[in-house]
């Protein structure tokens, strides 16, 4: 186990140690209904605050997500612990107190977890569509600058700039309905870049042609679905 490993793990623990021995030392181990439910609410929250990494939706938002949802687990525990320590101290005998009071507290937290992570989820997706529109445009203006400074052909690398321009220009916005053109002129850019490795120039020549013919109409499509 790495070091770091086990100093988290120390640390995580630190709070049932502290909090079990001043229980059964100052209480001991005969306790009413109302005092284990407190004792078993306040655990469940700590537990449920050291869970909450795993709750986090990975992506270039993670410490947003992160923040929201400690946020969220931090204040519960707060208040778990607050309520269970008065009904294990003053209320000792107020089961069914104890048990709603909680239970409300508990509720509401899961009402604002689940709410936060789906919410999460919807803008992790969202983030992902965004990312994957970005993509398109950077990876095809990428692609075809390249090849546009390497052919030794001169009248194909205009063509090709004329291309990288095009695309380059092109909205990073897009439709799912243009999904399927956009992935048609990036394959037509690898066959681009086969022609012009294999030295076929005639065919590059025609390739670089058909895919400006492409760029244009996606983007004029595009317009049309805004």
């Amino acid at each position: 186990m790495k070091k770091t490993n086990v100093l988290w793990f120390i640390l995580n623990s630190i709070f049932l140690i502290v909090f079990n021995t001043f229980f059964f030392m100052l209480g001991g181990t005969e306790h009413s209904i109302a005092v284990w439910t407190s004792y078993g609410f306040i655990h469940f929250a700590y537990i449920m605050l050291l869970l909450t990494p795993f709750l986090v939706r990975k992506g270039k938002s993670k410490a947003v997500f992160g923040l929201s949802i400690y946020s969220i687990s931090s204040v519960y525990f707060i208040f778990a612990l607050i309520a269970g320590c008065v009904f294990i101290l003053i209320a000792r005998d107020s089961f069914k107190v104890a048990f709603l009071t909680q239970l409300c507290m508990a509720g509401l937290y899961g009402l604002a977890l689940i709410t936060n992570i789906l919410a999460n989820e919807y803008t992790a997706k969202a983030e992902v569509k965004r990312q994957s529109k970005i993509d398109y445009v950077k990876n095809a203006s990428a692609k075809l600058k390249s090849l546009s400074q390497s052919v030794s052909d001169r009248e194909v690398g205009k063509k090709i700039e004329k291309a990288y321009d095009a695309v380059f220009s092109s909205p990073v916005k897009s439709h799912p309905d243009l999904m399927q053109a956009e992935s048609q002129i990036l394959a037509s850019i690898k066959a681009l870049e086969e022609s012009i490795s294999a030295g076929d120039m005639g065919n590059a020549s025609a390739l670089a042609d058909s895919l400006l013919v492409a760029v244009n109409e996606r983007n004029s499509r595009l317009k049309t679905h805004n």
